[in-house]
């Protein structure tokens, strides 16, 4: 029997310059597949690149048209929107307005003669109509004492009053405002300066 553990040749089966064989050829192949694969694509064919060129404009032609019609049928909604709008805007306001018609031809249907009815009718009919008025956001100014605003109101004389100058001292005829604008200015008349 050989003693294995004295000669050091027997304990490695390897070959001695085995050792480095192994990494290096894993390097080289290593190297090798990346090299492969840094190596740029063969060039394709000018007929291979032309079709491939006229397949991209074909998809992207079909991608702008689909685009406009989608665009044109937006723009076609807002409009029958915008529309449908200005044409119904109204009516709400109109529906309330009705029983004013209402109440108005029934007066003039009245041929009683009496004139605390009439009276009484017309009293209803003004409190239907501010009831209207009033579901439709328009509201009456009334600015006696306040300070003259010539976005809201209309001058008409300048009078001597005992108020603070350039205060309304009286209104003539009333305005009317629908959720801050002015549909009509009140007509008054102002404190002049002392």
């Amino acid at each position: 029997m050989e003693n294995t553990q004295d000669n050091p040749a027997s304990q490695n089966s390897k070959p001695a310059g085995d050792d480095t064989a192994q990494p290096i050829a894993e390097n080289v192949a290593e190297q090798v597949a990346a090299a492969a694969a840094a190596e740029p694509a063969p060039e394709p064919t000018p007929e291979a690149a032309l079709a491939e060129a006229k397949a991209k404009i074909a998809e992207l032609n079909e991608s702008f048209l689909r685009a406009k019609a989608e665009t044109e049928n937006v723009r076609r909604r807002a409009h029958e929107d915008v529309v449908k709008a200005r044409k119904f805007a109204i009516e709400a306001f109109a529906e309330h307005l009705l029983p004013v018609i209402d109440s108005l031809e029934a007066a003039l249907a009245d041929s009683s003669g009496d004139v605390a009815k009439f009276r009484e009718g017309v009293e209803l009919t003004l409190r239907q109509l501010s009831s209207a008025f009033e579901k439709g956001h328009v509201v009456s100014v009334n600015p006696v004492g306040q300070k003259f605003d010539p976005h809201r109101h209309q001058a008409i004389s300048m009078v001597p009053a005992d108020q603070e100058p350039n205060t309304v001292v009286s209104v003539l005829q009333k305005g009317y405002v629908i959720a801050d604008r002015v549909l009509r200015p009140a007509l008054v008349t102002v404190a002049q300066p002392k």
